[in-house]
């Protein structure tokens, strides 16, 4: 009896503690959302019993943020999730690890980043979107001026660009349209004191957004299209591709340089853009994928409608790339809150 009871004992020190789990622990940080996460964890597990897949989930600059300021003692092994722009600035500071996936040549050539550091999953457009109870779509706004008119004044919500790859993409798309047009920044500024007045709150993070957007705090608001298609049934949500044009993000994944399971890294990765991995995220998680050989017979409605009426804005990413910290310093310093309202 006494043998029986220490063997409970220890048994259950060892659900306590983690120890009948001998799995490898693969840390992925990401900005996806837990739904996304979650879905790629399962079915990566399923493929592979021996990976307990953990994913730390924050804003895209957060990612690169935490990526740099571990750099000495990696604590992530895949970087899952941003605008190229930030990969790019994470390659340039040597926080990536070079690995050319298996699908490379499958994938459109603007997903294939430089020096193999990162490879693109996603293609991610930038839309206008509103609660489809407060605004008919009839009147809601059909481009990026229209956001500004008087009607809309105290009714956006705007997710914190400080920390959104998102929101940082369609400001940079607003400071480069006034440089192409205007030979200068002064336009976009004006625009985005504009928009500044407009705005009831910049939201801390995505989870808040869709909350205040669903108690109609504010019906407007501008963000990346599969987190609206994500939340639409449950907040409301519909959304309205610009007609002018949209900055179209490519969404990518890198291994972590000195990633503690860079084995396992690189199979993630591989299977991200794998024909299986891409028609899940399509299907289940509203991605636009970045591979050219799957047919439209293939992919759900949505994808097919967007890929037909998207209009894709042309944008200097170099120049995004060089300049965009300082409109953000300038934005953050001399417009944020001044706007009246």
């Amino acid at each position: 009896m006494k043998r029986h009871l220490i063997g409970i004992t220890l048994a259950v020190m060892a659900v306590a503690f983690g120890c009948g789990d001998s799995r490898t622990v693969l840390t992925v940080y990401s900005p996806h959302g837990k739904e996304q996460l979650v879905l790629f964890e399962e079915r990566f597990e399923a493929l592979h019993p021996e990976v307990d897949v953990q994913w730390v989930d924050m804003g895209s600059q957060e990612v690169l943020d935490r990526v740099r300021s571990e750099s000495a003692n990696p604590q992530a092994d895949v970087w899952y999730g941003g605008p190229a722009l930030f990969f790019e600035r994470a390659a340039a500071d040597e926080l990536l690890e070079p690995y050319r996936p298996s699908w490379a040549g499958s994938v459109l050539p603007e997903a294939r980043g430089p020096g193999d550091h990162y490879f693109g999953v996603y293609l991610t457009p930038a839309v206008i979107a509103y609660n489809s109870e407060a605004v008919d779509s009839a009147e809601a706004p059909r481009d990026w001026d229209d956001v500004l008119e008087p009607r809309w004044k105290g009714e956006v919500l705007i997710r914190d660009p400080l920390a959104s790859g998102t929101m940082r993409t369609i400001f940079g798309m607003i400071m480069y349209r006034s440089i192409q047009e205007t030979g200068d920044t002064a336009a976009g500024y004006e625009w985005l004191r504009k928009l500044d007045a407009q705005t009831k709150e910049y939201v801390l993070n995505p989870a808040l957004l869709y909350q205040k957007l669903a108690r109609q705090e504010g019906v407007i608001t501008l963000w990346n299209l599969p987190d609206v298609l994500r939340v639409q049934d449950r907040v409301h949500l519909a959304y309205v591709l610009p007609e002018s044009g949209t900055p179209v993000l490519v969404d990518g994944v890198a291994v972590v340089r000195g990633a503690e399971q860079g084995e396992w890294a690189r199979a993630f990765v591989d299977y991200l853009g794998s024909v299986e991995g891409q028609l899940l995220a399509a299907r289940s998680a509203y991605r636009n994928i970045t591979r050219t050989d799957i047919p439209d017979d293939s992919l759900p409605d949505w994808l097919v409608n967007v890929k037909r009426e998207l209009v894709p804005m042309e944008v200097d990413w170099a120049l995004l790339e060089t300049r965009g910290r300082e409109w953000m310093r300038y934005w953050d310093a001399s417009i944020r809150g001044q706007g009246v309202r």
